[in-house]
């Protein structure tokens, strides 16, 4: 049942990928906010302006909170997906290691979460750290907020020939109406999928 569920998740989620006409009720978000320091992240739903703490008012530092904000959702989307599609039992052929003595189908034999980081070996874990390490000190360094041919909040300029500069690719939208439109529907999303990972950890 539950990985029926998950399907119907994913099947659903593929709509956000369709074209559709643009309606008024999100004619929200395709202008920028000017409460917002960089016009984005305003929701055009009930939430509007979303802001208990007033991290808005603290603009030296607001550039910096939109940067980790936008890393954080980029990788919780991809989490989630990860995550759902461990849950209908796909996973890699092969072993993660060379003997083969820990197929990829195994790893989630005691459960999701940090049982399953137990099975992973030792080194698999230090490949793990070595790759998150080079991608905050290199590829996109975590001290570069902004970044990208337009530097947009979020992007990075890269570091060639390996990893090219772009938001996150090299092609931009030149639009201002329509790139702000985008970059509020990825942190629209990102944020959503903070939500959505934080839940699937603590139901697992």
């Amino acid at each position: 049942m539950n990985k029926l569920i998950t399907l119907a998740a994913l099947i659903g989620s593929s709509s956000a990928f369709a074209p559709v006409n643009n309606q008024a009720s999100n004619s929200a978000l395709h202008m920028s906010d000017a409460r917002s320091p960089d016009g984005l992240g305003v929701d055009p739903g009930p939430l509007d302006l979303w802001d208990p703490l007033g991290f808005v008012d603290d603009v030296d530092s607001f550039a910096r909170r939109r940067a980790v904000e936008i890393k954080h959702g980029r990788i919780s989307m991809m989490a989630f997906l990860g995550m759902a599609i461990q849950e209908l039992g796909w996973t890699f052929p092969g072993s993660l290691d060379l003997a083969g003595n820990v197929p990829f189908n195994e790893v989630l034999k005691d459960g999701m979460g940090f049982p399953a980081l137990a099975n992973v070996p030792g080194f698999g874990l230090c490949q793990i750290i070595l790759f998150a390490g080079l991608a905050e000190g290199v590829a996109m360094p975590s001290s570069e907020y902004t970044g990208g041919p337009q530097d947009l909040p979020g992007g990075f300029d890269g570091a060639m020939p390996f990893i090219p500069g772009g938001y996150p690719f090299a092609t931009q939208i030149e639009d201002p109406e329509e790139r702000d439109r985008k970059l509020n529907i990825e942190i629209q999303n990102g944020r959503a999928a903070m939500l959505g990972v934080t839940g699937a950890m603590i139901h697992s």
